[in-house]
């Protein structure tokens, strides 16, 4: 009762604040970037310490019970919560991303994958050319794990004066026995027990659990002949529904522990993002020794 009463009033606490923050003379900025004036917009710059959170999210179908837009909801209530804790700079709602994979679901929206890799591209040098040093993407969306973690990397190919930081939670024991214990599903993935379950906690008015059964989401084994493999037809020849498990065994108590987790891990981050500034300076070093590889020093 005591956990289901804190979340209430942060909850309402978001709602009446606009995701504010007060700063100790008692101005008042919001985290929402497209909420800030211009010269309020400095003064979060500032504030940041020069960080900025982009959530990625995407529209896709997530079963037949869960809205298209999960993955960004999810992604970016998590990112307002720990915002409110530790504060920075949230990108609007970004929803571009690797999705060809469900490109056969009604609701998709897939975009080419070079207009996917120069929009984050030209955004992040856009964010950097307003002062931003520091962004960290925050990603809901599985289909773009390999891509942001490539991106990433990229970053090396040309000089740069900003990093871009992918936020790659590890698994908290404590919190995936304690779920463990609560789950009641053993095939649990997209728009499932637990993805539905966070919905529950972030987003209840738009979760529809009656229809959660109404469609199929078994591992299909349609490629069981062709084990280690990888194609791009791995998760339609497994999962054509797009819709892995079952979400209509979703609970607000298994949401919640996953949030709360979630919130505390990603404000720990952004105060370490804050306070690190090594990581430009590695950039710098390395830039300075790529230009002239031949007097590279051995460290």
């Amino acid at each position: 009762m005591k956990n289901t009463l804190s979340i209430f009033t942060l909850s309402v606490l978001i709602l009446i604040s606009g995701t504010s923050f007060a700063q100790a003379s008692g101005e008042r900025l919001s985290t929402k970037y497209e909420e800030l004036t211009s010269p309020d917009f400095k003064k979060a710059v500032e504030m940041s310490e020069r960080t900025c959170i982009i959530p990625m999210g995407i529209l896709e179908k997530h079963g037949p019970h869960l809205p298209l837009g999960t993955d960004m909801l999810d992604a970016r209530e998590i990112v307002s919560r720990a915002a409110l804790k530790e504060y920075t700079i949230i990108f609007p709602q970004y929803y571009f991303g690797q999705i060809f994979e469900a490109k056969h679901q009604p609701g998709t929206i897939a975009y080419s994958s070079s207009l996917v890799w120069n929009l984050l591209q030209e955004t992040c040098e856009e964010l950097a050319r307003n002062g931003i040093k520091k962004i960290i993407l925050v990603n809901g969306h599985g289909g773009n794990n390999y891509f942001l973690r490539y991106f990433c990397q990229a970053q090396l190919e040309k000089r740069k004066d900003y990093a871009v930081i992918l936020f790659t939670p590890a698994e908290n024991p404590e919190v995936a026995e304690k779920v463990k214990k609560l789950r009641r599903t053993t095939n649990d993935g997209h728009a499932g027990e637990t993805e539905t379950s966070e919905m529950l906690v972030t987003s209840r008015n738009l979760v529809h659990l009656e229809a959660a059964k109404s469609q199929n989401g078994d591992d299909q084994k349609r490629l069981k002949d062709l084990p280690d493999s990888f194609s791009g037809i791995w998760w339609y020849a497994k999962f054509p529904n797009h819709y892995a498990g079952d979400g209509s065994f979703a609970s607000r108590e298994i949401g919640e522990l996953l949030i709360n987790n979630e919130v505390e891990q990603l404000t720990n981050f952004i105060r370490n993002v804050k306070k690190n500034n090594n990581i430009l300076e590695l950039q710098k070093e390395f830039f300075d020794e790529s230009e002239n590889p031949l007097k590279t020093e051995i460290h």
